[in-house]
């Protein structure tokens, strides 16, 4: 699925109607059908559908005319100046009018009343009031309308996007609809996206309304959300003449004596995830520690310079950060890391950290970075704040990616991918999975599917996709979902996955 801004969409919808001739009344014919065809019609009889003066008015009162054909008990307001609505909105509402339809335009308080009592007895309310085009906060009678709505309604559809909420960046400007189900067009908005953007959307619906696939391809910007084929055109069934060294040679940095649970997971992440050969290199004074606990990887210790070196020149992926504290002797490890590495390098955890205060070292690099912050670690990555970063994670995560040519995987809600041009969001996984060692496991499934010879951009995807799917699952049945947990479930899930 491809998730787009305001922007992208009208020019989409200005080359449809200006190059190609397509009639923006086809489009809004089009958008009206959609949303008849997601209203129970059979349980909903009564309706009130609020409108404003724009092409998200209109929109709102091409459904109106169709319900009222259909039988429809429906009452429509208009909410702004008659003199200022859009051509395409005007043909809407003089069809209505010369239905004999009667439209009350609200202009003054007088008229909230009946807009109070409309709403409070129709099975279904449509918001049609503002639309996509919002860029500063929802004032006057418009933000009375929402109130009204939102505290009398019993069911609120929103066409494209609740009217109030900024379909960019998903901030409520000033007021918002808070809808029950929002049905969007051609694209999900970037703005859902955000963390507080669900509670006014509601269940989301993406309807197709006409555009031709070129000119989507001519405009989208490369904004997708994962999808399950996407993993299974990634993640391909063995070879049956395969051997372990067709998968993948990785080297992991993790772990010290405070943190030997992140190494032992994140090496386990990458030997469940079908790595054919792995390697922890960890602090000797916990070396025989996770000699013990593991039985499939090989270990060596950071002080083995020689046999180190030896393993950089001939692994296929390298991570490092988990578990090993934020310390200068974890920087040495890191710049030596990113300097002698022929292949890529995932950092996670404690590699993010102690590169907060050196983030030059990575314009040096010569190899593919992958870095997976969660939304503290991407504050001090940036000096931008928590509260911020989440109000503009595209912004802040694309940005960062571009000045110093790495990926980055924001984890969190709807997990960011990106390259700084291709933006991928990740939808899978949900709050059981909220505990230690959840990184660790992320970290070692994207090292072992780079390793195994998926892209990093790619890897970061189908790793971020399994990991959330495991989560989900195993939460069916399970109040908390530990990293533990996951490890056991991957191997199990990649098959499913795969049929």
């Amino acid at each position: 699925m491809k998730f787009a801004s305001s922007d992208v969409m009208r020019k989409i919808d200005s080359y449809c109607i200006n190059e190609l001739g397509i009639s923006e009344l086809i489009l809004m014919e089009n958008a009206a059908l959609k949303i008849i065809n997601n209203i129970d019609l059979k349980n909903n009889m009564s309706f009130t559908v609020v409108c404003g003066s724009g092409n998200n008015g209109g929109d709102g009162l091409a459904v109106a005319r169709h319900l009222i054909s259909l039988g429809k008990a429906v009452q429509v307001f208009f909410v702004g100046n008659i003199d200022k609505m859009s051509d395409s909105c005007k043909v809407n509402y003089l069809i209505l009018k010369n239905m004999k339809i009667n439209i009350i335009n609200i202009i003054s308080l007088e008229y909230i009343e009946a807009l109070n009592l409309a709403v409070a007895r129709s099975d279904i309310t449509i918001d049609a009031l503002l639309g996509t085009g919002i860029s500063r906060d929802v004032q006057g009678i418009h933000t009375l309308v929402i109130s009204v709505i939102n505290e009398n309604t019993n069911f609120t559809l929103a066409i494209d996007v609740p009217s109030g909420l900024n379909s960019n960046n998903g901030n409520k400007m000033g007021n918002c609809i808070i809808s029950n189900k929002t049905v969007t067009f051609e694209f999900y908005k970037s703005g859902f996206l955000n963390y507080d953007s669900e509670k006014y959307t509601g269940e989301i619906i993406v309807e197709k309304i006409g555009i031709p696939q070129f000119v989507i391809d001519k405009y989208h910007e490369g904004g997708f959300i994962t999808e399950r084929y996407m993993f299974k055109e990634n993640v391909k069934p063995r070879n049956k003449y395969a051997h372990k060294g067709n998968y993948g040679r990785v080297l992991i940095f993790a772990g010290s004596k405070k943190y030997t649970g992140a190494a032992y997971i994140c090496t386990e992440g990458a030997v469940r995830s079908g790595a054919g050969l792995i390697t922890l290199c960890c602090d000797e004074d916990i070396l025989q520690i996770l000699k013990n606990k593991l039985a499939e990887a090989m270990t060596i210790s950071s002080k083995d310079n020689d046999g180190i070196d030896k393993l950089l020149l001939n692994s296929n992926c390298i991570a490092i950060g988990p578990g090993m504290g934020n310390n200068e002797n974890t920087f040495k490890i890191v710049n030596y890391v990113l300097k002698a590495s022929n292949c890529p390098v995932v950092i996670d955890a404690d590699g993010i950290n102690v590169l907060s205060n050196n983030l030059g070292i990575l314009n040096n690099v010569k190899v593919p970075v992958v870095l997976t912050p969660h939304l503290g670690e991407m504050a001090r990555l940036t000096g931008f704040s928590i509260e911020y970063i989440e109000q503009n994670k595209m912004k802040v995560v694309k940005d960062f990616a571009i000045t110093y040519k790495v990926i980055v995987l924001l984890k969190g809600y709807n997990t960011i991918i990106t390259d700084g041009n291709i933006a991928i969001v990740n939808p899978t996984g949900n709050s059981s999975m909220a505990s230690g060692g959840m990184g660790d496991c992320l970290t070692g499934i994207i090292t072992s599917f780079i390793a195994q010879g998926q892209k990093p951009i790619i890897a970061a995807m189908t790793g971020a996709f399994l990991h959330g799917y495991c989560g989900e699952m195993l939460s069916r049945e399970m109040f908390n979902v530990s990293a533990t947990d996951i490890l056991n479930k991957i191997p199990y899930i990649i098959k499913e996955l795969q049929n």
